[in-house]
């Protein structure tokens, strides 16, 4: 007989109860024909009938009983097939489980062995660098970098309230940068064209600046770390100045971290403006004056000229606060972008050297509002600019100490002649603002410095021009830089009626004594 197949368990526990109560009927059944039998006497063919169905019956029964015998081994089989599936999903989870174990286990062991590598290369870097600072120095910071050697960077930290006794110990972590470029050009053997091309002037330029800056800027080694020495905070403030690059890629070229770049860039334009300011950037005393009075009327013909003054334009990010002013509204409509801006007035020398300078001022007010609120105003005020002129373009209004050219429509010959040896005196300032920004490419483009520190970087841009000048460091003609600044004829462009009458008869010697040119005819 082929049984059945099931494949819920439940299913065949319900056929076999069912099984089971068919049986008990059955021989219930039989148990009530014997019985009726033995109480009767019945015609013999009933009783045969009644032998037919109880063997009938029997034979059923011995099926019946057959097949529930085949369903208990079939159920007893699926019970043991349920068990050793059980048994084997509960070995394979247990495998996993000691697979995760041991991968785990051997990533710790991985990262561990990666930290304790990394961790040792460090420290003979670390201990490398000192001995070579050892065998470099004098005596004293021999023995000072011996002292540095025996203390390590590690340091224990007490547990806490409840920590007791027990100490942690951890190692000062420094991201390692590679300042292989910054150590080429400290090298002696570095080419000079290089060098100046990196930092804007020479070696010996540069020397000289390290040299004034070393008692202000200098720092002494602690026990975690060795301090920048002076050439590289020099190097780096020159280099972001000269280049304009972004702070990170100051860091790269350094060796560096980004708040480092920008801390020594501060410190060194504050260190600048502090002591060399003075020695660099100064008014000229009478002797110096009468100097530049006398090269300045060999250039133009007009005599008594102390200065050639000229405002340029700094761009700068949108500030957060005041953003009206500081909207420049003459490079928005040129340029069709939206600028921001402060302003740098500055005045000249023959030589292109600043003897004064105004800077910060926002980017909305005219030239003649600069000039207003500067230092040379409050001195001119004072009488200290008496009896001489200082030139300025058509954006200065005409006083008694500002001499500017023409502006009506309609000019004589004389004015013609007048403006044009002025506008040599002009070329003079716009020639430097060129230089100076040609020279330190920062000023060229928005700069990351915030809008309070800016004054700071901007006068010291001025005092380094100041010193390469005078050391007639050259220009790298590829520097060249065209300056872009709009000039707007003040609302009151007379401010003295004798400065009038004076500027007519500067006008007229040029003319009658043969000084003026004729490139307008």
């Amino acid at each position: 007989m082929k049984l059945p197949t099931f494949a819920d368990p439940d299913s065949l526990s319900h056929i076999f109860t069912l099984l089971q109560s068919s049986f008990v009927q059955m021989n219930e059944t039989n148990s009530s024909v014997t019985r009726k039998r033995r109480r009767k006497n019945d015609k013999p063919g009933d009783g045969d009938d009644d032998d037919d169905s109880i063997q009938n019956q029997g034979t059923k029964k011995k099926e019946l009983s057959g097949f529930l015998t085949s369903l208990l081994l079939l159920e007893e089989q699926q019970k043991r097939d349920q068990e050793e599936l059980d048994r084997a999903s509960e070995e394979e989870k247990l495998s996993l489980e000691a697979n995760q174990k041991k991968k785990t286990k051997a990533m710790l062991e991985y990262y561990t062995n990666f930290q304790d590598y990394y961790d040792d290369a460090e420290e003979s870097e670390r201990i490398k660098r000192k001995k070579s600072r050892a065998m470099a120095g004098a005596v004293a910071v021999a023995a000072a970098s011996d002292g540095l050697e025996k203390v390590h960077t590690d340091k224990v930290l007490k547990a806490g309230a409840g920590g007791g006794s027990q100490s942690q110990q951890r190692r000062l972590w420094v991201k390692d940068r590679s300042g292989a470029w910054w150590d080429e050009c400290n090298r002696p053997d570095f080419p000079e064209d290089e060098f100046k091309k990196a930092f804007r002037m020479g070696r010996a330029t540069f020397d000289l600046i390290c040299e004034e800056l070393n008692s202000v800027i200098a720092k002494e080694d602690t026990t975690l770390r060795n301090a920048i020495p002076v050439r590289q905070r020099v190097a780096v403030c020159l280099w972001r100045l000269a280049t304009g690059d972004p702070l990170r890629l100051v860091s790269k070229k350094f060796g560096l971290g980004i708040s480092t770049c920008h801390k020594l860039i501060l410190e060194v334009c504050t260190a600048i403006k502090t002591v060399l300011m003075p020695k660099y950037l100064q008014w000229p005393d009478e002797t110096t004056l009468r100097n530049i009075k006398g090269e300045f009327e060999s250039i133009s013909g007009i005599p008594n000229v102390v200065g050639s003054m000229y405002t340029s334009h700094i761009p700068i990010i949108a500030p957060k606060i005041s953003v009206a002013a500081y909207f420049n509204k003459r490079h928005t409509e040129r340029n069709q972008k939206t600028s921001y801006s402060i302003t740098v007035q500055g005045v000249v020398d023959p030589r292109g050297v600043f003897t004064d300078v105004c800077i910060g001022w926002p980017g909305s007010m005219p030239d003649d509002q600069v000039l207003e609120k500067s230092a040379l105003y409050k001195r001119a005020e004072k009488g200290l600019l008496k009896g001489v002129w200082i030139v300025g373009s058509s954006g200065y209004p005409l006083m008694d100490w500002v001499l500017v050219p023409y502006t009506q429509q309609h000019l004589t010959w004389t004015q013609h002649a007048f403006n044009e040896k002025i506008g040599e005196v002009q070329k003079v300032a716009k020639d430097a603002f060129a230089r100076l920004k040609g020279r330190w490419c920062c000023l060229q483009k928005r700069t990351e410095v915030k809008l309070q520190d800016l004054p700071i970087v901007l006068g010291a841009c001025c005092v380094l021009h100041n010193i390469c000048e005078l050391r007639n460091e050259e220009l790298d003609p590829e520097l060249k830089f065209e300056l872009l600044d709009d000039e707007m004829v003040p609302e009151v462009a007379l401010r003295s009626a004798s400065s009038m009458k004076a500027r007519d008869a500067i006008a007229h010697n040029l003319l009658h004594h043969g000084l003026a040119g004729t490139s307008f005819l």
